[in-house]
């Protein structure tokens, strides 16, 4: 079988939840003997400039990468309040990348061209003009709800007002879109419903970001003798930041009057400057971190304060598989059926994030009890393997009802 991957970003290095779901599954289905191509976006956001690309990536047969400028601009920002056109995907649109793409399509035949979130969506006219490859979708989040989520946080009228006028095109936009693709792949069953109340009738199989073997740590016994807490996420991610700033202004001043000597270890890509200059008691932010396992495993817990987002956290996943106490709003935990006090720890308020502290610092065992039980769990849920087994299968079987 041969796929194409189309992204809207090269998903190296794995530093962040969107590159580690497609490095996971192309991985697992390059080793179940899948032929497995790239054509990514090298943008201004995310510019990858080695000269030559990671062994990560070597399970590719071929590697092709655009430029693509998607900075925000004023202007053009400006211009699109008087279009029908969603600013959100129009900022990806290139002729370049559709020109390399027809030549791909051209040179190759390719039996899935698997789009890696919505923003890829504009070149479904590209792929059903040049090839007779199936159309699959992978859905990273339900990208109109995290603006609507973002926006009912927004306190500013004027820009609340623009970015619901945004989200309403990108709604518009990503509602439409579920009937061009052949098969859609949602990371979790609570998006597949969602998809399906907005009226997708697409076949689907739920698709969850992988662990791979390797990524699993040892889990010794873990000390509540001067504990810390990491936060590792891209923080050029709105609710990545949002979260984070939530907690350090309406939670961590009740967690320092009740756990004083308690450590906040920051660390994320593209850290703005206002929290590299943070001076807060207790709270260390590290900037970006050469390897985020490293960086968890210095910490028996980690938070997840997420006000925002879709989709599933792979670094919920990352720290799972190497033993550490989770401690996540529902929000964060979405599409991972984890159990509350048993493989993490749920808080959605403050006094929530103080009293589960306090529940996972009790006793000197109960970090070392989570935190293998949550091993277990990932293991036996989310191993990449066992997930890319099943997207075969679908693509298997619709190739045959095609033929």
């Amino acid at each position: 079988m041969k796929i194409l991957l189309l992204c809207k970003k090269f998903p190296y290095p794995l530093k962040d939840g969107e590159s580690i779901a497609v490095h996971t599954l192309s991985r697992a289905l390059s080793e179940l003997g899948c032929e497995v191509s790239l054509l990514a976006m090298n943008t201004s956001k995310h510019f990858f400039k080695a000269s030559t690309y990671p062994p990560e990536a070597s399970h590719f047969k071929t590697i092709r990468t655009v430029g693509v400028d998607n900075r925000l601009k004023p202007a053009a920002a400006f211009l699109n309040l008087f279009s029908e056109e969603s600013y959100h995907i129009s900022r990806f649109v290139s002729p370049a990348f559709s020109q390399i793409l027809s030549e791909m399509l051209k040179m190759e035949n390719y039996d899935i061209v698997q789009l890696e979130t919505l923003y890829l969506a504009p070149y479904i006219p590209t792929i059903r003009a040049k090839s007779q490859a199936l159309v699959s979708m992978r859905a990273h989040n339900v990208e109109h709800e995290i603006w609507e989520r973002i926006t009912s946080h927004t306190n500013n009228g004027l820009k609340r007002w623009y970015l619901r006028h945004l989200t309403k095109k990108l709604r518009r936009f990503e509602t439409q879109a579920l009937r061009d693709y052949d098969i859609l792949l949602p990371i979790t069953e609570r998006d597949l419903r969602y998809f399906r109340n907005l009226g997708c009738e697409t076949p689907a199989v739920v698709t969850p970001i992988g662990i791979s073997v390797e990524q699993f740590g040892e889990t010794g016994p873990l000390s509540n003798q001067n504990p810390s807490i990491s936060f590792i996420g891209s923080l050029d991610w709105m609710p990545n930041l949002e979260g984070l700033e939530w907690f350090i202004q309406r939670v961590w001043p009740l967690v320092q009057k009740e756990f004083p000597q308690l450590e906040l270890h920051i660390a994320g890509r593209n850290t703005p400057k206002s929290l590299l200059q943070l001076k807060k008691k207790n709270i260390i932010v590290h900037g970006e971190v050469p390897d985020s396992a490293t960086f968890i495993n210095q910490h028996p817990m980690m938070i997840v304060p997420l006000l925002s987002g879709s989709g599933m956290r792979a670094k919920i996943l990352e720290g799972m598989a190497l033993g550490k106490v989770v401690i996540s709003t529902s929000i964060g935990l979405e599409g991972i059926t984890a159990t509350h006090q048993e493989d993490v720890l749920v808080s959605n308020t403050p006094d929530q994030y103080v009293e589960s502290l306090r529940y996972a610092l009790g006793t000197d065992q109960r970090l070392t009890d989570i935190g293998q039980q949550a091993q277990r769990f990932v293991c036996e849920e989310y191993e990449s393997l066992h997930i890319a087994r099943r997207v075969m299968e679908a693509y298997t079987n619709h190739l045959v009802e095609i033929v």
